[in-house]
């Protein structure tokens, strides 16, 4: 898949998928960077249903069913992604049945994540989304190293804006864990080193089995 479609550059804040579009049915696989799910609400408010990463698809619900977009897919930072078009997304998958069996189980553990995920990080308040989020990324995203988990290409106004807060907010949250030794913040990256300390933070005893498997993948685990 990674040979198919077209490579794209796209900038922060650009949205690549729009919610009710009726004419597009192109996938996007993301190749670096994150993205945010979004939906408006009745009340005009934005709502986040998921955030994607690296190795992740956007859009195939569209192409896989001729469906209007249900959700609007915006990037958070800049993003390398390919773009693919319906016709040759569904060819690949004709011609290679293993890899649609795996995309139509991605499908649906999306769709039963969605709700756990706007439950965990809609209805709290900012501080604990905020952790909650930080926790989420580096379980899902980050990179085991010999200080910690590092989560990289991750703003503060990008993690203001995945968890429907002001900058200013997230920025007092982080200075304060910073001065408790709990993150370290590096060039745009936050390094989590006291990941219990952070679950005391969100209230949680243990990262939910919905986050992951911690540590993540990486060079060192947390006990090297």
């Amino acid at each position: 898949m990674l040979s198919a479609g077209d490579p794209l550059q796209v900038a922060s804040g650009e949205t690549i998928v729009m919610e009710g579009d009726r004419r597009t049915r192109h996938v996007f696989l993301i190749i670096q960077g994150y993205v945010k799910v979004v939906s408006n609400s009745a009340d005009g408010k934005v709502a986040l249903l998921a955030i994607r990463a690296g190795g992740d698809l956007v859009g195939e619900l569209a192409a896989l069913d001729g469906s209007p977009r249900v959700a609007s897919v915006v990037t958070v930072g800049a993003c390398f992604v390919r773009r693919i078009g319906q016709r040759d997304f569904l060819d690949f998958l004709a011609r290679h049945p293993g890899a649609a069996l795996a995309v139509n189980a991605t499908v649906a553990g999306k769709l039963r994540h969605a709700t756990w995920q706007r439950i965990e990080f809609g209805t709290s308040p900012v501080p604990v989304r905020a952790v909650r989020m930080l926790l989420y990324l580096a379980t899902r995203y980050g990179e085991a190293t010999r200080e910690g988990v590092l989560i990289g290409s991750l703003t503060q106004q990008e993690l203001a804006a995945m968890i429907g807060s002001r900058e200013n907010s997230v920025h007092k949250i982080l200075r304060e864990l910073k001065a408790r030794k709990v993150i370290e913040t590096r060039y745009g990256r936050i390094l989590i080193r006291d990941r219990q300390a952070l679950c005391d933070a969100a209230g949680i005893s243990e990262i939910p089995s919905e986050y992951g498997v911690w540590p993540p993948p990486g060079p060192h685990s947390e006990e090297d």
